[in-house]
Order: structure tokens, then C-alpha cells, then sequence
């Protein structure tokens, strides 16, 4: 008898739960304006806005725009926000008309095997002393007033991208704290210079970090073979002569987008859930075979940003449990900087946001599925492959690991301080040729976007919100990764 209750009471709950299911997709169907969502993607999308370069003006325009969608569907401003924006202190640095260092027998130029990323003209000879990374801990008993800081590039845990700029950033900074006269960076890690020399030799956009003083010259030198460190390190060679000329720095205010809505139960209203994607793409460039060089970034990531746009409309008329946190950030393109800036100084304490379902992609090339960069990775998970499905979508994990996507989208800013965060992208099996012809290509547009799986997308995006809103058990992170432990010391359990 007890074990038919048993079959009884799931069996019900069970459908319980499948009619609630229905009930937020029938909600979600009868509140999306699809006209109105594909109009959203169209402007901003757009010529107009200029690949919404963070370094042009037109990205005033679409940040404007994606905050007027915020008010006209009445989600909430953030206390500490400035309206719908937080404000972002970026140096804009573009490279010198003469960059030159001379160490030892040894002459290093601009482009070639030298990268000046910032700070003033400098034209002396220098002492020279080597800080191992240049962290706090390497200046002890050191004193480095008026010489040259010589370190290894990035950190024994931060040799990402993103991370040899943030990390290099915090160097110039304590350098100068410490008196130093300007900071050489020893390229040596396996990553290849050629590509870092092709990608920074050009116009930089970083957080400035010094809170508005000028910065010291910080500067890139190739030493893959550890040379030249390791002879300023014996003392072989004490000094170096630095010229640099015709260095641009600028600062620039950037803008992350944000709103909140209240959830409805008194006491999971006080957990957010974060909804997030980056509205910026890479601007104007190269012109391909049609002459055309407006990299609009229909699938990178305008498409993301309408899904956060669709759920600020959706959400506000149905507020779910949980609290929604709305955020659209900017330089993405450029460092992941815009979620870096939040995660550094958040609107919202990052232990009450409980998870981060940021959207980020390069393109499609099966849209029969979804693919959720980081799937496998949080308890989350059932309830996003479910949503999908009700839309008769597949969420399928990372395909290409190897490639480290991961790590290379504005989630892993939250994953390091101990939010469970994946990225929902659109469907692909592999990096392949229809990747690869929109992928930071003029090409992206709206006009060749398949807008029946836009809307698919659109809506179990939502969907997926809507169960992680709601469920009564707070996403932790899958046992055993690598961020579990920070998410234990960041929630406190």
C-alpha cells in the first residue's frame, strides 16, 4: 500500500511539474513579440551603430539603446549605478612612432620584438632590476626608485590572454607605487609572439587602473629563451637605454548596461540570478571581397544582447522567485573587460548572485541544438537541457575544448570568484568553414541569420532563466571542479 502512495504522489508531482512547464512556455509564447524582438536585433546589428567598436562613438548609441529597452519595460535601476549605466574608467593607447630598447648587445623595436602598451615618452639609460613577477611579495627588502622593473610576463596562475593584461596592469601600478621609472615585461611563455605583436601593436583599450594619474612605460620584450632576463638577473647587464616617442594614451568612459528585477518570495528575492551577454563587436576593419568593412556582429553578439532585451521584457511582467540581474557589458572584444570591471567592482554582492547564464558566440552550424559552453559543469544543468527541449532544441556540451572557450568569454570573470557560470551559444559541432566565414568577418548580419531558430533561441534562453529562477535549490557547482572551492568560499558552505 505504501509503495503505491509513493508511485502515486511522484507520478503527480512529476506532472505538477510538467504542467508548470507548460504554463512558462504557453507564458513565454504569449508575451514575445517576435517582430519586435527581430527589430532589436536588426538596429543594433546595423551599419548605423558601426560594429559597435568600444573606441567609437556609436557604442554610446547602442549602450543608449539597449537602456531605453531596460526602462521602457520598467526593470529597475541598481543603487550605486549611474541610471542604467556603470561607468568604466578605460585608457585608450595606441602604439608609439618610435619604440626602441637597447640591452646589452641587444636591440629591441617596436612591432618586431618590442611592444610598448603604455605610458609616456621616455628617451634615458636606466638601471635595471629583476622582480621575478613583479608581485608584492617580489619587493621585499628591494628598492626600486628611479630604476627599470624587470619581470617574467603574467603570473604562475594567470597566463591567459585577458589575464597577461589584467595581471600586467596590477605590475605597472605597484611598480609605480613603488617609485619605479617604468616596468619591461619578459615575454617568455610558450604562447607565440608573432601573434601578440600582429594583435597589440595597434590601438589597446584597458581599465585604467590608476585612478586618473599618468602611467609609467610599460613595455613587452621578446625573450622566449629567457636570455635576456637571466643576464639582467646575474648581473651581466645592469642597464638598459629605452626611446620611446609619439606614444597616444586617452582615457574613455565606458558603459556596462544594467537593471534589476525583484523577485517575488520573500526570501529568494534576495538571490540573483545573473543574465548577461556583450553588446560590443570588433567595429570597422579590412574589407572583404564586396568592399564591405562594417564587422556588424549579427552572431557576435547582437543576438545575445535581444535575448537579454527579451528577458527583461519577459521577466518584468513575470517576475520570477529569484531577483534578475540584467547586464549588458562592453570591451568583451578587448579583454573581457566590461564583466571584468563588475566582477571587480560589483553593483550587487557577488554571494547573492547564485549563478551567471551569460551568452557569448562565433556562429551556428546545427540549428537542431544549443550549445552550453560549460554543460556538465554545474547542477544547473537538467534544468537548461529541459527547457530547450520544450522548444525542440538539444543543449549539447563544449564540442571543441581544446579550443578553451571557456575561459575565453566574460562567464569566466564570475567562475573565478565562485559563481557557477556557463555560456548559452548557438548551436555548433566544431569550429568548421561556416563558422569560420561569419565569425569576425563583415559577413555577420541579420540578412543571413536563420530568424526561425533567433526566436528558438530567444525563447528557451528565457525558458531556462525561468526554471533557474525558481528552482529551490541554489546551482553549485559539479564536485570536483576546478571552481568548486572558490564557490564554497564565496557562499560560505
Amino acid at each position: 500500500m505504501k509503495r503505491t502512495y509513493f508511485t502515486m504522489s511522484l507520478a503527480l508531482l512529476l506532472s505538477s511539474t510538467s504542467i508548470f512547464a507548460q504554463s512558462d512556455k504557453k507564458a513565454i509564447e504569449a508575451n514575445f513579440n517576435e517582430r519586435e524582438a527581430i527589430s532589436h536585433f536588426r538596429y543594433l546589428a546595423s551599419d548605423e551603430l558601426m560594429g559597435r567598436d568600444p573606441i567609437r562613438p556609436e557604442i554610446d548609441a547602442a549602450a543608449r539603446y539597449i537602456a531605453e529597452q531596460f526602462w521602457k519595460y520598467e526593470a529597475k535601476e541598481i543603487d550605486g549605478a549611474n541610471g542604467y549605466y556603470q561607468h568604466i574608467p578605460f585608457r585608450l593607447s595606441g602604439p608609439p612612432t618610435k619604440g626602441i630598447a637597447m640591452i646589452g648587445d641587444s636591440t629591441f623595436t617596436q612591432g618586431d620584438n618590442l611592444l610598448v602598451l603604455d605610458g609616456p615618452a621616455i628617451d634615458g639609460e636606466y638601471e635595471l632590476i629583476v622582480m621575478g613577477y613583479g608581485l608584492e611579495a617580489d619587493y621585499e627588502g628591494k628598492d626600486v626608485k628611479g630604476k627599470i622593473v624587470v619581470t617574467n610576463v603574467g603570473a604562475p596562475d594567470r597566463l591567459t590572454p585577458s589575464d597577461l593584461f589584467a595581471v600586467g596592469r596590477e605590475k605597472v601600478a605597484l611598480a609605480q607605487s613603488k617609485g619605479a621609472i617604468a616596468v619591461l615585461e619578459m615575454y617568455n611563455i610558450p604562447s607565440p609572439w608573432n601573434f601578440a605583436a600582429r594583435t597589440l601593436n595597434r590601438t589597446q583599450l584597458t581599465i585604467d587602473n590608476t585612478g586618473g594619474k599618468a602611467s609609467i612605460p610599460y613595455i613587452w620584450i621578446s625573450d622566449t629563451k629567457n636570455q635576456s632576463i637571466n643576464a639582467i638577473g646575474n648581473g651581466t647587464i645592469k642597464t638598459a637605454k629605452l626611446e620611446v616617442a609619439g606614444k597616444i594614451n586617452r582615457d574613455i568612459i565606458g558603459k556596462n548596461v544594467v537593471a534589476v528585477i525583484e523577485g517575488t518570495d520573500p526570501t529568494l528575492k534576495n538571490e540573483y540570478v545573473m543574465l548577461s551577454a556583450h553588446y560590443d563587436h570588433i567595429g570597422v576593419g579590412r574589407p572583404d571581397a564586396n568592399g564591405d568593412s562594417i564587422y556588424n556582429g549579427a552572431r557576435d553578439n547582437a543576438v545575445g544582447t535581444v535575448a537579454v532585451i527579451n528577458a527583461a521584457k519577459y521577466f518584468a511582467e513575470n517576475p520570477p522567485k529569484r531577483s534578475i540581474l540584467l547586464c549588458a557589458w562592453t570591451a568583451e572584444e578587448k579583454g573581457l573587460l566590461g564583466s571584468r570591471y563588475f566582477a571587480d567592482n560589483p553593483l550587487i554582492p557577488l554571494n547573492k548572485i547564485i549563478y551567471n547564464f551569460n551568452i557569448d558566440n562565433g556562429g551556428y552550424n546545427d540549428t537542431s541544438i544549443i550549445t552550453v559552453i560549460g554543460l556538465g559543469r554545474t547542477s544547473a544543468d537538467p534544468l537548461i537541457s529541459k527547457a530547450v527541449s520544450e522548444f525542440g532544441l538539444e543543449a549539447i556540451a563544449d564540442p571543441a575544448p581544446e579550443q578553451g572557450l571557456y575561459d575565453r568569454s566574460d562567464n569566466v570573470n564570475f567562475a573565478r570568484k565562485g559563481i557557477p557560470s556557463p555560456t548559452f551559444s548557438l548551436g555548433f559541432t566544431a569550429f568548421d568553414e561556416e563558422i569560420g566565414k561569419y565569425y569576425h568577418q563583415p559577413g555577420d548580419q541579420v540578412d543571413n541569420f536563420d530568424l526561425d531558430y533567433a526566436v528558438k533561441y530567444w525563447k528557451s534562453y528565457i525558458l531556462s532563466a525561468i526554471y533557474i529562477a525558481n528552482t529551490t535549490e541554489k546551482p553549485v557547482w559539479t564536485s570536483g571542479d576546478k571552481y568548486e572551492e572558490v564557490g564554497k568560499e564565496l557562499y560560505g558552505n
